[in-house]
């Protein structure tokens, strides 16, 4: 919700025109790691130590002498992790707290081999290795013999120790390193440069994706002619596409594939963080290389990792399979959080809607023209003077009435709670957190004071335990006056924005909590006032109640919090396009409730770019339409009933698909696999899928192609798998996969396939938001393979306790065709939940031959006839009326 900044919060007037943001030659220490000297590091082998949690080596850099230590750890779940730091620092250097859900659970390490130049370890059966050498220094991890990963190939191993400051700076080089600039801004540096850097080879792989947050491709391209891609959480209103800075939020996770073996490299630091990525053989190095040499060539990535400060903790992710490389990532930084259900419906917000008045015509237009929604948001404009936790007295005199009018119908209420605090010694949250020492500070040990939205702003320090348990009581109903158990939090502009500091965002000599200084924790800012929300919600309900929290900032591990969205965006073709690769990104890297702002944040869309962004958001995690303060009203009737009827279709088709969207979630929250997924990840070997950004898979049986072209009478579909056979799930008409179609579409064409082999749940009927739909009975679609089978599963709970945790009070039942025969059974042992959904009908895509009879048979009741309909011309058979409940046994026979 940054919007455009007021006149009176914009940054120095001599700077207008120069870049607000820097590019990595305005930032020291990438200099000095890309321009400075090559270092050779020894690995001493005769200080090899094997401990329970792995083995450790000093390193020695040759011309500086600078001893370092090496912890090289293999983890349980297949993760080789390696960490470098300093082996008699001045003071602690910082390590990244509360990321990872525990300390991974280590193997026990064995000497494989050893000769003077190299010691070879392995761990449990042996088929993975890690190789160490003395000099020059590499590691080397090993599958089979094969070399995988090369950590430190190129020599690119860098390492700044601590130093106490000097008596007096010269204004010299040295005291560039103790003291920076950017425009006006001044950076001290309290222990000088510290700065650290690795290099790695990806052996035999050209694709590599991840590291979001940037408005790119959604495979990473080749940094050697440009800007590397950035890791700083920045407020950049409308970034420009396809840029490299680094945007609202940060995930230091590199995902590489190939079509035997998907591996990973997690980099957990949490200070500003530069990546270069090298192909090899580079994109465009096809014009001079004869193709027979470029055959011959093996692929490689060489990524390269440098940041400004904490020690050197790098994972690397073995795999071999997307799915166990999901796994592993969210066994160590946490399991997507399981949304309550009313969150995965469809948002109305607005900077800001005027008044309680307005909500509620608001409301009441969406039950006037039949479309669903779930939850209303409240921006800024809502408190008293853009105090959080206050509202205006005179625009919401009566919010918690307002919640309740929405409550009646089952909906739910967001707000808005920034993590800037206005100053202000009359109102008494100001004087709490001053009193109670929860504000950052300066440099000089003074509270620190920025702008923002209120003016004069001081910045909560979330990532003090009790500052976080401060803020997390400020939620409760007695506490946060006009709130009930129906309202949920949005935690925006916590990069942390400042509208007049270094980059928009907090000066880096700052300091918080334990002395540590902001440049050692900027990317957690957000992911910690996230933690602290949520910790206030669970709390309010006294850990009853699943939390919502939306946050704009965010880090690794932020998908056990909730979900986030693509920040400030522009209602144009190609933000929309872009939208797609960004939210596959995030997914990627484990943050899995993630969407785009429907429409366009700011700007005005022609009613056919609206549409169209409704559909494809419909089909994304998060489900939220938002729009800036001086863009034209945009409700969905407002543009006509052509373009209500299809913005009405698409919210519907949304509503209706929940069941399946849930049941991902489940999965999200259980296995690591996130419900959007780039194709690669369902057709590993279909080298045609690895760069495809704009259709994806949601789950392993729906294949989404959103229309994102103005205009568009017809769109080409590349159908993966050649032993795949899709359905259009409009005209149940079948496809070969391995072929291109050219569909033609009209404003209403939502081009989505069915993968054969898979079963679908929707709801059938219509209702006015997720509780609705929670009462519906199901449709179950069976799309028949080639050998005529399918199946698919169903996971049910109440939607909004933890009741499905500590009761097992969940049902997850699987749906399987086999031989004519359609079973429903349990698809877990554990779990029981007395729900009353049944299933009304079923339809079978790819029916061969009409049925003489079709049979119903129950547990424990006479089996009975059904009456069936026969589509020949679709190859379609259709049940009615057929009543069965989801929690039992049944099977159905087709004779």
């Amino acid at each position: 919700m940054a919007g455009e900044r007021e006149p009176v919060f914009s940054v120095i007037p001599e700077d207008e025109g120069k870049e607000k943001f820097k590019k990595s030659e305005n930032v020291a220490f990438y200099r000095r790691q890309t321009q400075g000297p090559n270092l050779k590091h020894r690995l001493l082998l005769d200080t090899l130590v094997l401990t329970e949690k792995g083995v450790n080596f000093d390193l020695v850099e040759d011309n500086t002498e600078t001893r370092l230590v090496l912890s090289l750890s293999p983890c349980k779940n297949d993760v080789v992790r390696i960490v470098i730091d300093e082996a008699q620092p001045i003071k602690a250097r910082y390590r990244v707290p509360d990321v990872l859900t525990g300390e991974p659970q280590s193997e026990q390490l064995r000497v494989d081999s050893q000769t003077k130049d190299s010691v070879t370890l392995s761990w449990s059966s042996g088929h993975y290795q890690v190789r160490a050498w003395h000099f020059p220094f590499r590691l080397e991890v090993l599958c089979d013999q094969e070399v995988m990963v090369t950590f430190n190939s190129k020599d690119k191993l860098w390492f700044e120790i601590l130093q106490n400051p000097p008596s007096e700076l010269q204004e010299d080089k040295t005291c560039s390193m103790w003291k920076e600039m950017f425009r006006k801004f001044v950076d001290i540096k309290a222990n000088g440069p510290s700065s650290l850097g690795a290099d790695l080879c990806l052996h035999g792989f050209q694709h590599v994706y991840g590291l979001p947050e940037h408005p790119d491709r959604l495979r990473l391209r080749d940094t050697s002619d440009g800007e590397p891609y950035r890791l700083y959480n920045l407020d950049v209103f409308a970034a420009d596409l396809y840029c490299r800075l680094g945007l609202y939020g940060s995930v230091p996770l590199l995902v590489a594939h190939k079509p035997d073996r998907t591996v990973g490299v997690f980099w957990l630091n949490a200070s500003d963080t530069f990546v270069n990525v090298q192909y090899s053989p580079t994109d465009h190095q096809g014009d001079q290389t004869p193709p027979v040499k470029r055959r011959r060539l093996r692929p490689q990535t060489d990524v390269r990792w440098l940041s400004e400060s904490g020690v050197i903790d790098c994972m690397i992710l073995l795999g071999p399979r997307p799915q166990q490389l999901f796994k592993q990532y969210a066994q160590l930084t946490g399991y997507q959080a399981l949304p309550p259900l009313f969150s995965l419906g469809y948002h109305q917000c607005r900077w800001n809607y005027n008044d309680e008045a307005d909500v509620k015509a608001v409301d009441a237009g969406f039950d006037r023209h039949k479309i669903p929604y779930d939850v209303i948001w409240l921006d800024i404009e809502h408190t008293d003077g853009k105090r959080y936790f206050t509202w205006d007295p005179a625009l919401f005199p009566k919010p918690a009435c307002l919640q309740h009018h929405l409550e009646k119908k089952k909906r739910k209420m967001v707000v808005i709670s920034d993590p800037h605090i206005k100053v202000d010694p009359d109102w008494s949250l100001y004087r709490e957190a001053t009193d109670g020492g929860h504000f950052v500070k300066d440099r000089e040990g003074q509270i620190y004071r920025g702008t923002c939205w209120p003016g004069e702003s001081s910045y909560l320090d979330f990532s003090r335990p009790a500052t976080r348990a401060w803020y997390s009581r400020c939620f409760s109903l007695d506490k946060y006056k006009g709130s009930t158990a129906s309202l949920f939090v949005w935690n925006d502009m916590n990069e942390p924005s400042v509208f007049n500091g270094p980059e928009q965002t907090m000066p880096k000599d700052a300091v918080h909590h334990g002395g540590w200084e902001h440049r050692d924790l900027h990317n957690l800012y957000g992911f910690y006032q996230h933690m602290a929300t949520v910790d206030g919600l669970m709390t309010r309900s006294g850990g009853s109640e699943r939390p919502f929290v939306l946050s704009r900032s965010y880090f690794a591990g932020s998908q056990r919090l909730g979900a986030v969205w693509t920040g400030d965006n522009i209602a144009s073709w190609e933000y929309l396009k872009i939208s797609i690769p960004m939210v596959l990104s995030l997914s990627l890297a484990g943050i899995a409730f993630c969407g785009a702002d429907v429409g366009g944040f700011v700007k005005d869309p022609d009613p056919e770019l609206l549409v169209r962004w409704y559909q494809a958001a419909a089909l994304q995690p998060f489900f939220r339409g938002h729009s800036a303060k001086d863009t034209k009203r945009r409700e969905p009737w407002l543009f006509g009933e052509e373009v209500t009827a299809a913005i009405r279709t698409a919210i519907q088709e949304r509503y209706c698909l929940l069941p399946y969207w849930y049941t991902l979630f489940h999965y999200a929250h259980t296995s690591g696999m996130p419900p959007v997924r780039p194709l690669w990840v369902e057709f590993p070997k279909d080298e045609g899928t690895f760069t495809e950004d704009n259709h994806y898979m949601i789950g392993g049986a729906l294949f989404a192609c959103p229309v994102t072209e103005p205009g568009a009478q017809a769109i080409n579909v590349s159908l993966p798998g050649s032993a795949e056979i899709w359905y259009d799930i409009c005209s149940a008409k079948a496809y070969r996969g391995g072929k291109s179609l050219s569909l033609p579409v009209n404003l209403d064409t939502v081009p989505v396939f069915q993968r054969g082999g898979s079963v679908v749940c929707r709801s059938v009927g219509s209702g006015t938001c997720t509780a609705d739909y929670q009462k519906l009975p199901l449709s179950v679609t069976v799309a028949l393979n080639s050998q005529g089978c399918a199946d698919g599963e169903l996971y049910l709970d109440d939607g909004h306790s933890f009741r499905y945790r500590d009761r097992k009070a969940f049902c997850l039942r699987r749906f399987s065709m086999l031989s004519g025969r359609l079973l429903c059974r349990p698809a877990s042992e554990e779990g029981g939940f007395d729900c009353e959904t049944v299933v009304q009908s079923v339809n079978i895509l790819g029916v061969k031959n009409k049925p003489s009879t079709v049979t119903v048979h129950v547990s424990g009741a006479e089996a009975i006839s059904a009456p069936f309909e026969v589509l020949e011309a679709r190859c379609m058979l259709t049940l009615n009326n057929l009543n069965l409940r989801v929690g039992m046994d049944w099977e159905i026979r087709i004779n």
